[in-house]
């Protein structure tokens, strides 16, 4: 009955009937623990658990650990029992040891669990599996695979357990082959049709943006529960398909299966990179009506976040508002909401509010700090970058980019410099953001230094890069430079030049008063032309007098988009510039 209860849900049942017990066993007390566990309870557990060692007389057996080592919530609980182990001779069992081992890998103190693994003179698949999902849910993806092949070595086969626990390392590690390996070993096993592997095979999928594969182990799926669909529609959203990921949603509610907060979570991003207003208010209704908004923060969260993104700022200050908790992730999601609607004396006003209420952390400060770039506020920036110094947060590669912008947009070039040489630049991120500094303020020749360093050190650019760099070359006339620019990257680095691109090159032939060249480039592009590269053509038309190109590039120009005045503006000064005043008129 103890169990009963427990399995019910109900522990006080459960206590009630353990008390009620004249002569208890130790499967008693065991059952007890156990249900504490089982229902959430780990205080009580543990303190049951003491209860049964100091008071009942009686020894505990190997059964007794494996609950009770899960309840511990602090390494120090978990040490006293290892200690008890050690005082009743337990240390040779296998399951008791695998309970040690797990326990001291969710505090991240692999050390510990690793030397108790490797001293196990007997080890079984509970053990092996212990050790690997301890290493892989620190991260410590290398040491995984260590374990991983001395257990093949051994002449052991992956079970269930092990296959989930190392599929997400594969990821992690960017090996699609060794993650392709073991889904063929599923197969080959009988194991494809496992809830668990089949759930993990589609994360892992979609980690590398194989789409097609990851909806073919959904389709071959036997059974698929609500992390079967979390997980394909987190797979289209995070790849950028927000389209396909809504029919998944639509179809997932069509077998029955009732969305999670994780769904909405999802969902919440996708009607945001759908820019779909009308949906965002259903998703919205859809959270206050099962009440997650007052139940979940995460919930909220993804609220706050989804109106931000559609632009309605007064809608996530409402959510954020109505929060009941209220933790740093709120406070950081709306602060970067104003921020990136260009509202960064509100996200300023946000940011000083949540001081007294919460600690900020690190995105907290790359959020912040482009809010003082926007508006100039080098001496309040400044202010900031004196809080970071102080807690050596500055050189965090994230935030000491986001310092690096600020000085940078504020003319302080120098001292962007300097913050430059200071944090790691291993990555293409600090590097994007002191080109792109010296590329606003005109300093194209230093841009292209500072590429050429970045190259020296081996550091591979990415699209931003080459976006700041052909902005410069615009800017500055530097035409040569730009095409070099413009080859290296699709030649050398294999990078797809984007709109972006194409319309920083637009933009350089047209600046540089090459608008034959500017067309016939556009004529040669391999993707359809946005407005911002007809934008561009028809900004340098302006310029240089041009009016027969330039009435072509604005019939082009409105057939793309027909909503923007500025265009229609430009085009009648084209006019104006030149006397024809029909043209205007017309």
């Amino acid at each position: 009955l103890v169990n009963v209860y427990a399995y019910l849900g109900d522990v006080s049942f459960s206590r009630r009937t353990f008390d009620q017990i004249p002569n208890k066993d130790v499967y008693t007390w065991n059952s007890m623990v156990s249900a504490y566990v089982r229902t959430g309870h780990f205080r009580e557990a543990v303190d049951c658990f003491y209860q049964f060692f100091l008071t009942s007389g009686l020894r505990p057996d190997f059964y007794t650990f494996a609950p009770v080592l899960k309840a511990c919530k602090n390494p120090l609980d978990g040490m006293r029992i290892h200690c008890l182990v050690l005082k009743l001779g337990f240390e040779w069992d296998v399951f008791v040891t695998a309970s040690l081992v797990h326990m001291y890998t969710r505090f991240r103190a692999l050390g510990n669990a690793r030397k108790l693994f490797d001293d196990m003179p007997v080890r079984d698949m509970g053990s092996w599996n212990a050790m690997i999902s301890g290493y892989c849910q620190n991260s410590n993806a290398a040491e995984a695979l260590d374990v991983l092949n001395e257990m093949r070595s051994e002449g052991l086969l992956m079970d269930p357990v092990t296959i989930v626990s190392i599929l997400p390392i594969c990821a992690q590690l960017d090996d699609i082959l060794n993650g392709m390996s073991i889904h063929v070993y599923s197969i080959k096993r009988g194991l494809e049709y496992d809830l668990f592997i089949s759930n993990a095979l589609i994360n892992m999928y979609a980690k590398f943006g194989e789409l097609a594969n990851a909806q073919k182990v959904l389709d071959n799926m036997v059974v698929r529960d609500v992390v079967s669909w979390n997980s394909i529609i987190a797979a289209y959203e995070q790849n950028d398909d927000p389209n396909r990921a809504l029919a998944l949603f639509y179809d997932m509610q069509l077998t029955g299966i009732c969305p999670d907060y994780l769904t909405l979570v999802s969902v919440s991003s996708i009607v945001a990179q759908l820019g779909d207003s009308w949906n965002g208010k259903s998703v919205h209704g859809f959270v206050m009506r099962r009440g997650w908004i007052l139940k979940d923060v995460i919930s909220g969260n993804s609220v706050v976040d989804m109106y931000s993104k559609l632009g309605d700022m007064s809608s996530a200050r409402a959510v954020f508002e109505a929060l009941p908790v209220k933790d740093v992730v709120s406070w950081n999601t709306l602060i970067t909401g104003y921020t990136q609607n260009g509202l960064a004396s509100e996200a300023i006003e946000v940011f000083d509010m949540m001081q007294k209420e919460i600690a900020p952390n690190q995105a907290t400060w790359v959020s912040i700090l482009p809010a003082y770039s926007n508006i100039g506020a080098l001496q309040q920036g400044m202010r900031v970058h004196g809080l970071l110094v102080k807690s050596s947060l500055y050189l965090d590669i994230f935030v000491g980019t986001c310092l690096i912008d600020m000085y940078g947009k504020c003319g302080k070039l120098d001292d962007a410099m300097s913050l430059f040489y200071e944090v790691p630049k291993m990555t293409s991120v600090p590097w994007n953001a002191i080109i792109s500094c010296h590329g606003i303020h005109g300093h194209a020749e230093k841009a292209l230094k500072l590429f050429r360093e970045m190259r020296e050190e081996r550091v591979k650019p990415d699209h931003v890069t080459f976006v700041s760099l052909l902005s410069a070359c615009s800017h500055s006339g530097l035409v040569e430079e730009g095409q070099w620019c413009f080859n290296v990257m699709r030649e050398e680095y294999g990078i797809e030049p984007i709109l972006k691109h194409y319309g920083c090159m637009v933009d350089m032939f047209g600046r540089a008063g090459h608008l034959e060249k500017a067309y016939n480039f556009i004529k040669d592009m391999p993707v359809k032309p946005d407005a911002s590269v007809w934008g561009a053509l028809l900004g340098a038309c302006r310029i240089h007098g041009n009016i027969d190109l330039g009435a072509f590039a604005s019939e082009h120009l409105f057939e793309v988009d027909s909503e923007n005045v500025g265009y229609y503006v430009l085009m009648s000064n084209i006019y104006a510039n030149i006397g024809k005043w029909e043209g205007v008129d017309k």
